[in-house]
């Protein structure tokens, strides 16, 4: 099995930072995109930042400039760097990763059971 586990989640102010990180264990040939995303009481999940596995990043246009996404191949493992925080980014954090488990297999989508970050004003 693979498993995607978040941590980092936590209560701070607004003006204040967290580091997310989400570490892709198990059975993982190779994990290729991995992403962050987020859903706020009431609304839909939606993406905060992708990184493929090369590096390429992209990130929603509501986090630029404050967010930073990364990963570290070696250790199946990706972080979100989250500065200048805001109370609209309360939100339960959820980890992606696109991974193969073998290297005849197609790849498949997982997901971690999701963080939470709590910005207070």
């Amino acid at each position: 099995q693979v498993h995607v586990v978040e941590s980092g989640g936590g209560l701070v102010q607004a003006g204040g930072s967290l580091r997310l990180s989400c570490a892709v264990s198990g059975s993982a040939f190779r994990t290729n995109d991995m992403a962050w995303y987020r859903q706020a009481p009431g609304k839909q999940r939606e993406l905060v930042a992708g990184i493929n596995s090369e590096g390429r990043t992209n990130c929603a246009d509501s986090v630029k400039g404050r967010f930073t996404i990364s990963r570290d191949n070696a250790k199946n493992t990706v972080y979100l760097q989250m500065d200048a925080l805001k109370p609209e980014d309360t939100a339960v954090y959820y980890c992606y990763a696109r991974v193969r488990t073998s290297p005849l297999t197609a790849s498949r989508d997982y997901w971690g059971q999701g963080t939470q970050v709590t910005v207070s004003s």
